[in-house]
């Protein structure tokens, strides 16, 4: 007979280091939150994730996980021994992410295990979703569920969590209005980046054709919102569309700034992307433009969304470079994009 464990007074939770990843661990938290409301949970989470989620109602602490190699892995290692957890909740699944809390001797440590290294370090370790032989695609939030119904937390739905700041909100309505863009104005905020690497984008040519269709069938502006590293990316796209879209580059949008943007738009239009599952969170219609990655991890909340891609036989890849003729993206018409967006707004 499983032997009830004793409720934890402190919970650490290490968050996914992608934005959407992040957003899609809220339920999750909000399920450690409703089971143990009595004890204290921190988060460990990277400098823009703490940002742009902080004011959760499910956490009370936020740690930094910023720097890399033995000696931050000590510094970090101390900390939560000093904290003195019950438990740590690990939603990546690389074995760098469990040795702190091994090594700080946090009594339990809950999370998937697929290796032997990976499955020494945790004391509660879940075999990874396999069928027939192989790794099982599910939904992100479906994922990390299993983990706190593991440590018995009962599901407390499954919406997205999503704080919007109201100093980033305030800043974003003076930028706008500066841009000459109405209180009342409709428009799409279009996101063309992907930090996960060249095969997610859409090409330039196609978003501008979007941009130009949107703004003649429906009557919305285009508000390109790139992030660090994209802004070359949105001038190539305000470079080949005759509708003039604004480009938000200098300086690009914070996280907090660009969940405001979107809180604000009437629909947003992303390659598969963090900026994705902010619009879900926040109730914001998304078209989203999947290539090489599975459209599986991703399988929820869809009433608000149009998943777009096309039907080539080398996708999903999960390669960051296509090796070919990137088909899976040049392929998808903009054409597509204005068919979707007639059913999100109606």
């Amino acid at each position: 007979m499983r032997r009830e464990r004793p409720a934890p007074r402190g919970i650490l939770v290490r968050l996914p280091n992608w934005v959407g990843d992040a957003l899609m661990a809220t339920p999750a938290l909000r399920a450690l939150r409703r089971a143990y409301p009595g004890a204290e949970i921190s988060i460990a989470a990277g400098s823009s994730i703490a940002a742009l989620l902080r004011g959760l109602g499910s956490v009370d602490h936020w740690l930094s996980t910023e720097g890399s190699g033995a000696r931050a892995l000590m510094r970090h290692a101390r900390e939560l021994a000093a904290r003195r957890f019950d438990w740590a909740m690990l939603l990546p699944d690389s074995v760098h992410v469990a040795l702190a809390p091994w090594l700080a001797r946090v009594p339990l440590r809950a999370g998937y295990a697929r290796d032997p290294l990976r499955r020494a370090l945790l004391t509660c370790a879940l075999a990874p979703p396999r069928e027939e032989g192989g790794r099982l695609p599910i939904s992100m939030i479906e994922r990390y569920l299993r983990i706190t119904r593991a440590l018995g937390c009962a599901d407390a739905g499954i919406e997205l969590d999503l704080p919007l700041d109201p100093l980033a909100c305030e800043r974003v309505a003076k930028r706008l209005a500066l841009l000459g863009v109405g209180e009342a104005e409709p428009f799409v905020v279009v996101t063309p980046g992907a930090s996960f690497g060249a095969s997610k984008l859409w090409p330039p040519e196609h978003f501008a054709a979007a941009c130009d269709g949107l703004l003649a069938a429906r009557g919305l502006r285009s508000v390109l919102a790139p992030g660090p590293g994209e802004e070359a990316v949105a001038h190539a796209i305000a470079a080949y569309a005759h509708s003039v879209p604004l480009v938000l580059d200098a300086p690009v949008t914070t996280l907090p700034e660009l969940a405001a943007l979107i809180a604000r738009s009437k629909l947003l239009l992303t390659n598969d992307t963090g900026p994705r599952q902010m619009a879900v969170a926040l109730g914001t219609p998304v078209i989203s433009l999947l290539g090489p990655t599975d459209s599986r991890h991703t399988a929820h909340l869809l009433e608000r969304q149009r998943v777009l891609r096309e039907p080539v036989e080398c996708s999903p890849c999960h390669l960051k470079v296509c090796p070919i003729d990137h088909r899976c993206m040049q392929r998808l018409a903009p054409e597509r994009v204005l068919a979707a967006a007639a059913e999100l707004l109606g």
